[in-house]
């Protein structure tokens, strides 16, 4: 968890939950772009790297680089800018989408729809989803679900900027393999599936409501 050392990851979150800020839309996905990144540097920390021989100016020398680049997917709406960021910091890796969306409010059990579905094949690769908020863990599991017949990935992350107490311990149980790397875990969730303190809707603060209807 970022957040438990302070650094400037922790001056980004602390923009990007004040009321006052997000008023700003464009502020506010900046941010997310921003955390992106450092959630990205973060996950680079965990990947397999191989030492492989460069020339300089003046001479030969050994480095570490990535055995391979990651597939960086992300649950629309609310992942893409986060998405940016982490692609930032990972400009060689493939990208995918998938569209998750509530489609009850009613409980913690939420119902998630999973109506587009558009990412590279996952055999033997390192996956990584992307979303802002882990809440009750439906949108990954149920996007997860969807990207079964992409193929089997030899390694599986998640990248959330908040997640809630309750979303970690119920991937743990259903997504046991699966890294987790999130930047804050909130205490609370509401009985309608949002976290508190959180930061709100990222998806309607970031790109405005949508109107159904």
């Amino acid at each position: 968890m970022l957040s438990e050392t302070p650094s400037l990851f922790s001056q980004i979150l602390a923009e990007l939950r004040n009321q006052k800020l997000q008023r700003d839309r464009h502020r506010f996905r900046w941010n997310l772009q921003r955390a992106g990144f450092l959630l990205g540097y973060e996950l680079s920390k965990h990947l397999a790297y191989q030492e492989v021989t460069i020339t300089t100016p003046l001479a030969e020398a050994k480095v570490h680089v990535l055995s391979e680049p990651p597939v960086l997917i992300s649950i629309l709406r609310a992942g893409n800018a986060l998405l940016q960021g982490v692609l930032e910091a990972f400009d060689f890796a493939e990208v995918g989408y998938v569209a998750a969306y509530r489609t009850e409010l009613t409980n913690r059990d939420i119902t998630v729809q999973v109506d587009y579905l558009a990412v590279p094949p996952l055999t033997n690769r390192v996956a990584v989803l992307v979303d802002p908020m882990l809440a009750t863990a439906t949108s990954i599991l149920t996007a997860w679900e969807a990207l079964r017949f992409r193929g089997q990935p030899k390694a599986l992350f998640i990248l959330a900027l908040i997640a809630s107490e309750y979303g970690v311990t119920r991937l743990q149980k259903h997504l046991p393999q699966a890294h987790l790397i999130v930047g804050a875990v909130d205490k609370e969730l509401t009985a309608k599936g949002y976290i508190v303190p959180g930061l709100g809707d990222a998806g309607d603060l970031a790109y405005g409501p949508l109107h159904h209807g």
